[in-house]
């Protein structure tokens, strides 16, 4: 029989690397916790409306990439692309702009697009995403480009460019688009097939377009900070100034969009020459206005996403995490796999990691599993040290060996191993 496989472009995460994501994670958790965020957990599966109308109908997230379905009941739904939609929805739906004036929140979990798969890109891919809604300053902006930063460093990640840039605001934007327009007359049949389709949906987004004809074509094009109005200028210059107060080194990239229609003013992005062509770990902005298009409060949004399988490909270090056992238990002879069964529980009980296997193996064969799980120590239990009334504890470091009773063994096993983990 054929064997079943993982679709293609959706990839397990096994035992030796679970601790690693479980790791950062951890780090994400701890981090935004600092400046006040709040995790919310959200479902995978939204109406497919609110994508539609949050990302927008001509991008080629909603055109091409989305796993959509109709469900029993004829709704349509939707395995979500991207979080911030889902956040928004949640937020409305749960009048959390009722309790603060500001609300901070993040999530982590998998997203889901159907695209070509490749390095850095998968069909379920992992993300954290971080929302802010109800400040509009510029400070904030800066605040939460920190927060990245600073998150990024605490998993050891050095060696990457922050770009930002000001994409504008509805009353400055048009003026620009217009011009990107003008500039693109004449060069259609030069553009790929998708940007020829942009031209006439969203021209803007010919800028992120990752072909060479294009980016030749594009190079020349106006810059949208040449079209700002004085709100937004200021609050771009703003935004600068407070970024080299917190001494965070970023350059302007005037050509950045981001990926998706409802940014305007401060967008930016991390990337990392690991990652070849796909080389954005990271990116957000200002989505002022989504909110209440959605059908909530008239209030101010700002946040970004973080890739994590794209995370992971940067680290420098990607020696495996591991959580190594407190405790092995070689037990030889029946009776020893008895007595070892029991202590081995009442341990775990009491907080202490344990591994014992419960098919029959020589000394040897077990102390060689005890060091691949990298275990502080061995307790050695046999028929002889039984007729003793004894175990042997040996320390797999410093090899010593120690003669403890079995009727104290438990109460001894955890103060001696509990003092190691204070050492």
């Amino acid at each position: 029989m054929e064997k079943i496989t993982a679709i293609k472009g959706i990839k397990d995460i096994l035992p030796g690397d679970a601790p690693l994501w479980n790791h950062i994670e951890t780090v994400a958790r701890q981090t935004f916790v600092l400046f006040g965020y709040k995790e919310i957990r959200l479902p995978i599966m939204e109406k497919t409306e609110l994508f539609k109308r949050s990302i927008g109908e001509t991008t080629d997230i909603v055109e091409k990439e989305m796993y959509t379905f109709q469900d029993r009941d004829d709704d349509f739904i939707t395995l979500r692309p991207e979080a911030t939609a889902g956040v928004i929805r949640a937020y409305i739906e749960h009048n959390m702009h009722a309790y603060e004036t500001t609300t901070k929140l993040f999530t982590i979990g998998p997203m889901f697009r159907r695209e070509r798969p490749q390095k850095g890109r998968f069909r379920q891919f992992h993300q954290i995403n971080v929302e802010t809604f109800g400040e509009d300053k510029a400070q904030c902006d800066a605040e939460v480009i920190f927060m990245l930063v600073h998150f990024l460093q605490a998993t050891r990640i050095y060696d990457f460019s922050l770009e930002i840039n000001s994409l504008g605001c509805k009353k400055c934007r048009p003026a620009f688009s217009q011009n990107v327009i003008k500039h693109l007359k004449g060069a259609e049949t030069r553009l790929c097939p998708n940007c020829q389709r942009r031209i006439k949906t969203n021209p803007l987004r010919v800028f992120d377009c990752k072909t060479d004809s294009c980016r030749a074509i594009i190079n020349d094009a106006p810059e949208v900070l040449q079209f700002l109005c004085v709100e937004c200028e200021r609050h771009f210059s703003e935004v600068k100034s407070s970024l080299n107060d917190l001494s965070i080194q970023y350059k302007i990239n005037p050509r950045m969009v981001r990926g998706l229609d409802y940014y305007i003013r401060t967008a930016f992005e991390v990337t990392s020459g690991a990652l070849g062509a796909q080389n954005a770990i990271a990116g957000g902005g200002r989505y002022d206005g989504l909110v209440s298009f959605l059908g909530g409060p008239e209030v101010a949004g700002i946040g970004f996403a973080i890739g994590m399988e794209r995370l992971i490909a940067c680290l420098p270090d990607k020696a495996e995490i591991t959580f190594p056992a407190d405790l092995f238990i070689a037990a030889l002879g029946d009776q020893a796999q008895k007595k070892a069964f029991v202590f081995a529980n009442q341990l775990r009980r009491a907080g202490i990691a344990v591994e014992m296997t419960y098919t029959e193996k020589s000394l040897k064969a077990q102390m060689k599993m005890a060091d691949r799980m990298k275990s502080a120590f061995t307790l050695i239990i046999g028929e002889e040290e039984i007729k003793n009334n004894i175990a042997q504890l040996r320390n797999m470091h410093t090899k010593k060996q120690d003669a403890l009773p079995l009727d104290k063994l438990t109460e001894m096993l955890i103060d001696i191993i509990k003092k190691k983990g204070s050492d």
